[in-house]
């Protein structure tokens, strides 16, 4: 289990994100952390990573750029980020917990296996490190509510890290697209699913460039039902903020006995 962390006032925070260095939400996030302690590490891709997942730069060399005290800018994915960040940034000491966000949009349902916010998390936890993803659902491009989640993750950060985690689990937050005084509160969900087929398989479009070679744009998701009650999307969707623990492993105990009777 990892141990509650009661006060996190000396807790080394590590801050990353998959929206990029220069993001507003990434900002956001580490004014949010710099109140909960004074030793905040910020690694983050140099450009955008978003739908990336928990995927690796492999066959090419990873080039990296100090920002500043504790800030750097690396080309790479999101989970370059968490593992540069602990085994060659901070050696001396590992994080104490890893932040990542605010995403520029929700993760919930099945965007969790896309997301390259919730790879931070999984990458920190995989190190063995407590982490949580937090993102901020909004609408308009030109006011992005970044102030509800700036004004309410430390007090979900410090609640959460109250409590003991299990050691294979971390935490996936996500703020609703309402001012702060609107929020109907917090709860505590199940990660949702979204009524029919992949998030993203309903809207590609196919073009063709000027010289004749085909092309296709992946488009953002199509308005659907949500399917069962209580889940993360129920409760953005009704206004409150969404805390799931989600666990690394990956098995689901009720097939594993079907195919172990078959085997």
């Amino acid at each position: 289990m990892f141990e509650p962390i009661p006060d996190l006032s000396k807790a080394r925070i590590l801050v990353s994100n998959d929206d990029g260095i220069d993001a507003p939400g990434l900002a956001a996030l580490e004014r949010v952390a710099r109140t909960l302690s004074d030793d905040v590490w910020v690694v983050a891709p140099e450009t955008e990573q978003s739908g990336a997942g928990h995927s690796l730069t492999l066959h090419d060399p990873i080039r990296y750029d100090w920002r500043g005290p504790r800030h750097v800018a690396v080309r790479g994915t999101p989970t370059d980020c968490v593992l540069m960040a602990v085994k060659l940034f901070l050696p001396d000491r590992r994080p104490d917990l890893v932040l990542s966000g605010f995403n520029r949009g929700s993760n919930m349902g099945e965007d969790i296996t896309y997301s390259g916010t919730v790879a931070v998390a999984m990458e920190g936890t995989l190190l063995g490190i407590r982490s949580m993803a937090l993102s901020q659902q909004g609408s308009n491009p030109e006011a992005w509510p970044w102030a509800t989640g700036e004004t309410l993750a430390g007090d979900v950060i410090r609640r959460a890290c109250a409590a003991p985690w299990s050691r294979d689990v971390l935490v996936n937050v996500n703020f609703p697209d309402r001012p702060v005084d609107k929020v109907q509160g917090i709860r505590v969900t199940p990660q949702g699913k979204r009524i029919g087929s992949s998030r993203f398989s309903e809207n590609m479009v196919e073009r063709v460039d000027p010289r004749g070679r085909p092309y296709v744009w992946i488009g953002v998701e199509q308005v659907r039902g949500l399917e069962g009650e209580g889940s993360d999307l129920h409760a953005i969707a009704e206004g409150f903020v969404s805390v799931t623990p989600l666990c690394i492993d990956l098995t689901d105990p009720a097939t594993l006995d079907a195919m172990r009777n078959v085997f």
